[in-house]
């Protein structure tokens, strides 16, 4: 089967590689019908996260179960699945108390010593009972891949933002950042009840998203620019900032927004050297959480609302190539002509 690979940074190749079969009786294959790239991709593509030369690339898919071992109950050939980004083995102190990525047996596929990137035809799934979540229907659409490839990563991690940062009726939330998982963090933010809601970020293009989906936006050049912008909309800092970017001045800039008393939920993948000053949030007593967000827990609830309409996050979406034409969506993403290429099979 074909397969992404990484060649070093700026560089990726189509390659040939074993199609997958089942190993042990809890897996599962899943023949790919979309892959995502995402934001987290890119660090690895521009060299700033070490990836060895050889791994092949990708972690968000939805697809068709091909075949699933002797022990796998929850699907069955022919169903249609999203897999989170991880796998877990949902046994374990970690799966039990509520955080699969932390499941010692489980992996993030593409990383060194997991079954493979996403961005190929097939994959193998360890632990296909706790991980796979079954789709509606028998085949999917166009707009079905659309809707449903988001709850693999930046859907159910903007969610995670909002919902660590325990947003609810009468909260004023600030998301930073104009990538997919921000606007996704928008939405999630509306459905929990947020009162107002302003994203912030550098690209119009790609903020053009999260104001067709109604609400305010904002372009920011610096933390005291964001901080002078959610004063003239809130007339106040905010209660909690969602930070879906990772960097240095996306962090900076959420502590500027940010209430004494707030919190800041950090769900963008941190680059090195990215730092939150502790002494700031004891001062200020700021809480701070977030981090990797525990996908599938998710998965039940938010594709429940995706399925009746009430959150879409198809529009995130805005480029969809064949698998063949992967370094084309990486370039795309890489240069921000884009917000999310999806790559199709």
């Amino acid at each position: 089967m074909r397969a992404v690979e990484f060649r070093g940074p700026g560089k990726i190749e189509i390659v040939e590689v074993p199609d997958p079969v089942v190993e042990k009786p809890t897996d599962a294959v899943v023949r790919i019908e979309a892959a995502g790239v995402c934001g987290s991709d890119l660090w690895q593509y521009r060299g700033l996260e070490p990836l060895p030369v050889g791994e092949r690339m990708g972690h968000e898919f939805i697809g068709s179960v091909e075949s699933i071992g002797s022990a796998v109950t929850s699907v069955r050939p022919g169903d249609c699945v999203v897999a989170p980004f991880s796998y877990s083995d949902g046994d374990c102190a970690a799966c039990a108390g509520g955080l699969p990525v932390s499941c010692p047996a489980g992996g993030v596929w593409g990383d060194p010593g997991t079954p493979g990137g996403a961005q190929a035809e097939a994959i193998r799934v360890p632990f296909a009972d706790a991980t796979l979540v079954r789709l509606p229907g028998a085949e999917l659409s166009a707009s079905d891949i659309r809707r449903f490839l988001p709850l693999a990563d930046v859907l159910p991690t903007g969610h995670h933002a909002a919902s660590r940062a325990g947003v609810g009726p009468a909260t004023r939330v600030v998301v930073i950042g104009d990538g997919p998982v921000a606007a996704c963090a928008g939405l999630a933010a509306r459905r929990l009840g947020a009162e107002q809601i302003l994203v912030l970020g550098h690209h119009p293009s790609r903020l053009a998203v999260s104001r067709a989906a109604g609400m305010a936006v904002a372009e920011v050049g610096g933390p005291e620019a964001a901080a002078e912008l959610v004063l003239g909309t809130f007339g106040r800092p905010a209660d909690a900032v969602l930070e879906c970017v990772g960097t240095q001045d996306s962090v900076d800039a959420a502590l500027s927004c940010v209430r004494d008393g707030g919190t800041l939920s950090y769900v963008g993948w941190p680059t090195t050297g990215v730092s939150i000053p502790l002494r700031t949030t004891f001062d200020r007593n700021i809480t701070v959480c977030g981090g990797l967000a525990p996908v599938r827990n998710y998965l039940p609830e938010l594709l429940a609302d995706v399925v009746k309409g009430t959150m879409d996050p198809s529009s995130v979406i805005d480029l969809e190539l064949p698998l063949a034409a992967a370094a084309d969506a990486y370039a795309a993403m890489d240069q921000r002509t884009v917000l999310k290429a999806c790559l199709r099979n």
